[in-house]
């Protein structure tokens, strides 16, 4: 399948998806997380969920976070340029719906791409080798393009992995972990 048909497929999957299903699917994503080696970190980047979409909700891996004491970072997306401004998630940020349903910032403390530890990215689908298919614009490889070579990468998904190998471009940055409701799926020691 191409990106395009696995956007197609993967999207009316969500929508068959209950606002119970999403909510119990979430919570057991989030817990399945807390098994993965990425808690000895500090700055940890998160997508806030676009409802809409009937993605993962991401509230109760914020509140992990909280609970760990670890600092967030949220991102404004600019659709000029194809990029993100990241920023510390506080008490005192103020959160607005673009005109794309998208959560984000008004403003707040700018974090530089470099300085993030760990990514939970947003997917659509991903094959066993950690490739993932995105919306299609490209902001998060832009992104994770920018973050240090170390930076770990955690794929958030309601489904399993494809079993048929998703075409990857140059730019593509692989997953090092994805988690579902049912698995882990680590492609660290897979050669990219």
């Amino acid at each position: 399948m191409t990106k395009k048909e696995l956007r197609i497929k993967y999207k009316a999957l969500r929508q068959q998806l209950s606002q119970n299903e999403i909510e119990d699917k979430s919570l057991l994503i989030a817990n399945k997380l807390l098994g993965l080696p990425i808690w000895d970190k500090k700055y940890y980047h998160l997508f806030l969920t676009l409802v809409e979409q009937k993605e993962v909700h991401t509230d109760f891996i914020l509140n992990i976070l909280g609970g760990k004491d670890k600092e967030v970072v949220v991102s404004r997306s600019d659709f000029e340029t194809m990029t993100m401004v990241h920023y510390l998630l506080t008490d005192g940020t103020r959160l607005v719906k673009s005109a794309y349903g998208i959560p984000e910032p008004v403003e707040g403390i700018e974090v530089p791409s470099q300085k993030i530890d760990v990514v939970f990215v947003p997917l659509l689908a991903f094959d066993e080798r950690g490739h993932r298919v995105g919306y299609g614009k490209g902001f998060y490889d832009r992104f994770l393009n920018e973050c240090r070579e170390d930076v770990i990468t955690v794929g958030l998904s309601f489904f399993e992995a494809e079993s048929k190998p998703i075409e990857a471009n140059e730019t593509d940055v692989p997953l090092d972990y994805c988690v579902t409701p049912e698995l882990v799926y680590s492609f660290q020691s897979q050669s990219q």
